[in-house]
Formats: structure tokens, C-alpha cells, sequence
């Protein structure tokens, strides 16, 4: 069978041409950081995108690209980006998506892995893709996306354009539903980054999610803060409204503009991280607001806490839930929890049973098996653990990616062959209840396996130690590590306190910590904590912790 994404968007366009398809926010004057005046609006209609799109597709034909081709996009959210993304579809053109906020040495690598064979970029990348050499072995053909000299050669989007100009609809490439259709490549927050390989059919399944199990309808605007899911706007026929931002620093956002955004949009649904989940929650209640319009929240990219939760419901109508979705680059929407359901489980998280990530959407398929780091070659139904067993999330399901791009190991070690399908290791842990329902305990990695005279002793998991410690009413956060000591494998807590309020004796919080430690079976034993001023963290979910780094001062620590 044969798809594209983009007709989704061409049915929309051709029911309602003149429906807003989105909608960017920025200064009149300029753009942050050094934009000015009074904010305003780029826009297009579902019409304008699906010609644009078109002219585009014929353009980059015209200058030598060809269906199979793949193209690294360094765009900023915008109307070009919406734009070229479509573009890049229609005409098979695989999109090579990476997240800028991961480093240096990060993108070099994923450039190197992906090999493309186009760069298209804003000035700023070109930039650094000569500074770092990025594609230098593989690319050909160079596209220079906004305002500025093509110094490193190469064509502008306005040329681009302009060469497809009164060519008429693109004859849209069909692929099998399988086939390659995009690389995208994950954060590497909690490891290294790889570059996932997407097929139409898991595009497919994740619109099918977002009507089916999230209730999105043609016609609702949404305010988009991650560029993926706001490409899924048109496609649904659904307006994205992007505020005016930095998407791989979305902690910095102006809680300002994303409101004023929401408001001059009356937007339906908002599509938020747990950090902007906590700091719209608190802007919000400092200052008296209210979301009347909106229908839904949906929050992603790391488990949002049940204070934050609670704190953004009170912004919220009644019947307004806040959606807690569980996945990964690999496969997203996997399952979701309603905010009532995730409040009410509250105090099992405080004691430690891990945060609730509800029931998998339709489709999917989710279990639990033992904790192990070597590959699995075939699924077996004895892998399966009991309900309330914790071990690892493996998850099954047509918008789960079977492969990631040139790096078989990884495949081999996240893959298991099912019949028909495959399932993937999420390199999450986790149980099953009795109703099926997921409890999400923190990442493979960051469990702790401690010994005692080099003999294992106990396991601890970081989110149902972290929960405990966390109720402590000096600690802001809190984060697990193992360390190294007289040859054995210790646990101990990191503690970030709470700034506005004063420790004037740690050692009494040091011994009320363990009086908690010991007052839980999952944390006692647990005996080493040491106050961190500040956590070192993913700058962008804010969400997710450098337990590693952390690790390391701890052991250093300890040595003094």
C-alpha cells in the first residue's frame, strides 16, 4: 500500500482553502533576541500552504533533487518551515531532523551517520555547518532559508520557489507505507543520538491517535511549542499557532506571549512540555488567568509532576483535561493518563510506586519483561512479568519505528521480531496494574544495582526513590545515583533544595532524609545525600536530569 503524508493536507486544502493553517508570532521589528515593538502574526492559509508546498517541491527538482534524496532541515519555526517540511514530502525528499540544542559534537555525528545529500538552513547554520564541516563528504546541493548572503554558495527558498512558480499541483510521490519517508533523530539527553527511521505508516498511526484517542477535530488551533507535532496541525486540519519563542529552549519561553498567543487564537488545545506545563501553571496563577477556550492539554517529553499537574488544571474549565502521554522519538503517542486519573494516583507516587502513564492508545501494545542487558533476537510470551513486577517497557504498535538509520547495533539491542511485528525496548522501567495501566520508574540506565563486599545486595529505581524524597518539604528535586566505594556499588540521593526557603542545618535534613529512606521499603538502605546547588539539565524539557554528571561530582565528593 502507498501513502504520503501530505494528502492529508491537500484534503484539507481543498475542503476549506481559506482556513487558517498557521499562524507564527514575533516582534514587529526584528526577531528575539533583538526584535522589537508589538507583537504580531505571520500567517497561511491551508490554500496557501498546500501551493507554496507545491511551488517549492518543483523547485527543488529543478535544482537537482530527487525522490530518495536526503535533505538535514535547520529551520526555525516559521512559515518556511511549515512550508519546505511539506515540500519535502511531497516530493520524497527524506527530511534528516535534528535537534540543534544537542551540541556540537552531537550534530557532527548525526551528519555524519545520515550522509545527506542536501543542507537547508538559515544563515546562522550555514555558518556553522563551514565552521564544523558538517556533511562535508556528502552534500551537494546547499538551500539558504531567510534574509541574509549565500556566501557559501548554493540557492535561496525565494529561488527555490520561484523556479516552481506556475507549475500547478505537485504529482506527489507515493511510497509504500514502509518505506523511508524521514530521519529523525532523538535528543540524546539520556544517551547517544540516534536517528530514527520513519515510514508514512507511523505518521499515519500518530494522526489516527490524535482523532481517535485525543479527540482532535478539523477546525480546533493549536498552540504549537514543538515543531513535529505542530507539522501534525495541517495534516489534521487543525490550525498551529507558534508562538514566538526558541523551540530547543522552550524553559526560556516568555509566558507572556504564549498567553497572549493563546488568546488572540482562542486556541483548543495546547501541546506543552512538563517545564512549560509548571511555568505557564505558576505565571498563570500569579497572575489571575484563565483558559476558558481550551480543550485539552497535551503534555510530553518527560513525566510531568502531579504539583504541576494540578497547579494548570486550576487554569483549566472542569471538563478541560490535561493528557499526560508516554513515549519516545521511537514511537509517540504510546499511552496517556487524563489529569484526574494522574491526581487521584498521587500518594501511590509519593510512596513510591512510580508515576502513572496510563493505558496504551489504540493500537498499541504494551509489556513488561525482565531487566536485561543483552539483545533479544524473537518475542516470547514467557518474557511477559506479572502485573506490579517492575522491569523493562517494551511497546508494539504501528507508529513504533522498526530501525534506527545506520546503526544496527542499536537496532539489534532495541528490537525484538514478533510475528508480523516487532517490539521495541524502551530503555524505560516500569509495571503493569491490574487494569492494565502503566507505571513509568525512571530509565534502565539509572537504576542502581548496589553490592555489598561485591555481591549484589538491592536494586533501586530513580522515580520511585526520587518521589519519596521529594515530598521533604526543603526538597526542590531530588536525583539518583550509584557511586563507587571501597570497591562496592552505593546508592545515594543528590538533593536540590528548595531556594526560597533556608537550610540552616544540613545535617538534620540529612538525618530527617533517612528517616524517610528508612520509612519506605523500595528506599531503605539508603544512607549517602549530598545538597547540589543546582542540578545539571536537559535545557530542553528542563525535565530531565545529568545523572551522570551528577554521579561524578558525587564520587569526587565523597573522595574528599
Amino acid at each position: 500500500m502507498s501513502a504520503n503524508l501530505c494528502r492529508h493536507l491537500s484534503i484539507a486544502a481543498a475542503s476549506d482553502p481559506t482556513g487558517l493553517a498557521v499562524a507564527v508570532q514575533r516582534h514587529r521589528f526584528g526577531k528575539p533576541p533583538r526584535g522589537f515593538g508589538e507583537l504580531c502574526y505571520d500567517e497561511l492559509t491551508l490554500g496557501e500552504l498546500d501551493s507554496r508546498s507545491d511551488a517549492i517541491a518543483h523547485g527543488l527538482n529543478a535544482i537537482g533533487l530527487q525522490r530518495g534524496d536526503k535533505a538535514v532541515l535547520m529551520v526555525t519555526p516559521g512559515l518556511d518551515f511549515f512550508a519546505l517540511t511539506f515540500a519535502l514530502f511531497k516530493a520524497g525528499i527524506i527530511p534528516v531532523m535534528v535537534d540543534p540544542g544537542m551540541g556540537i559534537k552531537n550534530l557532527g555525528q548525526c551528519f555524519e551517520e545520515a550522509a545527506p545529500d542536501a543542507f537547508i538552513g538559515i544563515p546562522k547554520a550555514h555558518i556553522a555547518r563551514v565552521l564544523f564541516s558538517w556533511g562535508k563528504g556528502s552534500i551537494r546541493t546547499l538551500l539558504t532559508v531567510g534574509r541574509g548572503l549565500t556566501l557559501w554558495g548554493g540557492k535561496t527558498l525565494a529561488q527555490v520557489e520561484a523556479l516552481g512558480q506556475g507549475k500547478g499541483c505537485y504529482d506527489m510521490a507515493m511510497l509504500d507505507e514502509d518505506a523511508l519517508c524521514a530521519i529523525l533523530f532523538t535528543s540524546g539527553s539520556t544517551g547517544i543520538p540516534k536517528g530514527v527511521e520513519y515510514s508514512h505508516r507511523m505518521f499515519e498511526a500518530q494522526i489516527s491517535a490524535l482523532k481517535q484517542d485525543y479527540g482532535i477535530q478539523a477546525g480546533e488551533r493549536d498552540l504549537s511549542t514543538f515543531p513535529l507535532f505542530a507539522l501534525f496541525g495541517p495534516a489534521l486540519g487543525m490550525a498551529s499557532i507558534v508562538p514566538c519563542m526558541d523551540a530547543s529552549r522552550p524553559i526560556k519561553a516568555k509566558s507572556e506571549y504564549l498567553f497572549k498567543a493563546i488568546a488572540d487564537y482562542g486556541c483548543t488545545n495546547l501541546f506543552l512540555n512538563p517545564a512549560l506545563l509548571d511555568k505557564l501553571g505558576r505565571h498563570g496563577a500569579d497572575n489571575g488567568l484563565t483558559l476558558p477556550a481550551v480543550k485539552r492539554v497535551i503534555s510530553a517529553g518527560a513525566p510531568a509532576s502531579v504539583e504541576a499537574t494540578e497547579r494548570f488544571c486550576q487554569l483549566l474549565n472542569a471538563d478541560a483535561p490535561i493528557l499526560n502521554s508516554y513515549g519516545a522519538t521511537e514511537g509517540l503517542p504510546l499511552s496517556f493518563v487524563r489529569s484526574d486519573a494522574l491526581l487521584a494516583s498521587g500518594e501511590v507516587t509519593a510512596k513510591g510506586g512510580g508515576i502513572l502513564v496510563g493505558k496504551a492508545v489504540a493500537g498499541v501494545e504494551i509489556a513488561i519483561i525482565p531487566i536485561d542487558e543483552a539483545p533479544i533476537a524473537n518475542w516470547q510470551d514467557s518474557l511477559r512479568l506479572s502485573p506490579y513486577e517492575i522491569g523493562e517497557i517494551v511497546v508494539k504498535g504501528p507508529m513504533v519505528s522498526r530501525a534506527y538509520y545506520h546503526r544496527d547495533e542499536a537496532t539489534t539491542l532495541s528490537k525484538i521480531m514478533a510475528g508480523d511485528g516487532w517490539y521495541h525496548r524502551m530503555g524505560d522501567l516500569g509495571y503493569l496494574d491490574d487494569a492494565g495501566q502503566l507505571w513509568m520508574c525512571g530509565r534502565k540506565a539509572h537504576r542502581v544495582d548496589a553490592t555489598e563486599g561485591g555481591a549484589f545486595k538491592k536494586r533501586y529505581f530513580s522515580i520511585p526513590c526520587e518521589r519519596i524524597f521529594n515530598t521533604h518539604p526543603m526538597v526542590a528535586r531530588s536525583a539518583l545515583v550509584g557511586v563507587h566505594r571501597h570497591g562496592d556499588k552505593l546508592p545515594l540521593v543528590c538533593i536540590e533544595l528548595d531556594k526560597s526557603l533556608a537550610c540552616n542545618n544540613a545535617s538534620t535534613l540529612y538525618r530527617e532524609l533517612r528517616e524517610l529512606a528508612e520509612a519506605h521499603d523500595i528506599t531503605r538502605g539508603i544512607d549517602f545525600f549530598l545538597i547540589h546547588e543546582s542540578f545539571p539539565m536537559d535545557v530542553r524539557h528542563n525535565a530531565k536530569i545529568f545523572r551522570e554528571k551528577l554521579a561524578v561530582w558525587a564520587e569526587k565528593q565523597l573522595a574528599l
